[in-house]
């Protein structure tokens, strides 16, 4: 099933997360959406950004790299796990370049986030540098390095975001993503379930003929999953229907 994240970062909050979910409640109906939804909020707003009637789940858009202990400021796994999340985004490019996230951290926060049974979703692309350079395929190859020690056999998300179209109103093309896809399928071709998303600069404008184009499940959705109706649109959701279901 495609998959459809809000990642709303440092925005919203806990009264503007309520009136978000309930638009969004009422633009999906009582059925259950032939897609699945997850909404990252603020860790403030998990509560009020909760759909009682299940149609949508909680991201946590960070995660410790310590079970437990004398971190000050940190949320471990099982916290996030305790408050409701299904899902935790793990390497996106902000926590790599503002906050210096190595691969050996981020291998940590995995492992964290499999000890809390929820499932990651590990973020990772290049920057337009390495795309100039043509090392695109190579970033790839070596940010994927990281989930080596992550279990095969688990569900994964992995999200394909290019540093370059984040927040910059710049999306990749269809075909810029759709070889991004084919080469990450190629890489984690021994994994079983996973679901490759694209995100960076999606609109309700690009989303269709992205995800026709790319073949990706799904998309990691910032700035554009700030308004209901424009989360619920790139979902495909605005008049009731369902966005095409692709496999990797």
């Amino acid at each position: 099933m495609n998959l459809f994240v809000a990642n709303w970062k440092m925005n919203k909050t806990r009264a503007e997360a309520r009136a978000f979910a309930e638009e969004l409640a009422a633009r999906i109906g009582e059925k259950a959406p032939a897609v699945e939804l997850a909404v990252a909020p603020p860790l403030t707003a998990l509560d009020a950004a909760r759909d009682s009637g299940g149609r949508w789940s909680l991201a946590a858009q960070n995660v410790a790299a310590e079970p437990s202990g004398a971190f000050t400021g940190e949320v471990s796994a099982r916290m996030l796990s305790d408050a409701g999340c299904r899902y935790a985004i793990v390497g996106h490019s902000e926590r790599r370049r503002f906050f210096g996230e190595d691969g050996a951290l981020l291998a940590r926060k995995l492992a964290r986030v499999r000890e809390a049974d929820l499932t990651p979703i590990y973020c990772l692309g290049e920057t337009e540098e390495e795309r100039e350079r043509g090392q695109t395929e190579s970033v790839l190859e070596r940010q994927t390095q990281t989930l080596a020690g992550d279990p095969e056999r688990a569900p994964l998300v992995v999200a394909y975001e290019p540093v370059w179209a984040i927040g910059t109103g710049r999306a990749a093309t269809p075909d810029d993503a759709a070889r991004a896809r084919d080469h990450l399928a190629r890489l984690l071709s021994g994994r079983r379930g996973v679901r490759l998303l694209y995100g960076g600069s999606v609109t309700p404008g690009n989303a269709r003929e992205l995800l026709s184009v790319s073949g990706m499940n799904g998309f990691l959705i910032g700035g554009a999953s700030l308004e209901a109706a424009s989360f619920a649109d790139i979902a495909g959701l605005a008049r009731g229907g369902g966005a095409r279901e692709r496999r990797p």
